[in-house]
């Protein structure tokens, strides 16, 4: 087991490491639209990459998660073939979004072994949320 400040240390040492093997400005909370954002996310459990549609306004949320719902077969035979589309996803403080996003599990961001197939994995599959992305941002918009 690993300490706060150890555990800390080492996803600040990943996340560097990150960014310095990938220095891609990536789109993340860039996409004009304040209520999608991208993300990656690694933890003791699993490395993600998401698509997220966050609002408190649920009408807004469901425009939105409909928009990628219908988008789904181009997404998943073009791009992401094991995507998974969650309408509530429920993020570990209790609140509920809306996630696309594919998932490696059985990797921790404590095992600095597993680091190089994660870094590998979160890029190779942001970069594919992104041709997405570029290609269908217009549609998702209007």
């Amino acid at each position: 087991m690993f300490s706060k400040s150890e555990s800390k240390i080492l996803r600040q040492k990943f996340w560097t490491s990150f960014g310095h093997e990938y220095p891609r400005k990536w789109i993340l909370y860039n996409t004009k639209i304040k209520e999608i954002q991208f993300k990656f996310t690694f933890n003791r459990k699993f490395a993600q990459v998401s698509l997220d549609i966050d609002s408190d306004d649920e009408i807004i949320q469901a425009y939105y998660f409909e928009k990628i719902q219908s988008l789904q077969k181009i997404l998943k035979s073009e791009y992401l073939p094991h995507i998974t589309l969650l309408e509530n996803y429920e993020l570990p403080e209790g609140k509920s979004i809306s996630r696309a996003f594919v998932e490696m599990n059985g990797v921790s961001i404590n095992n600095e072994k597993d680091w190089p197939l994660v870094k590998k994995y979160l890029a190779e599959n942001m970069l594919q949320f992104e041709l997405f992305w570029f290609e269908f941002k217009d549609f998702i918009k209007n």
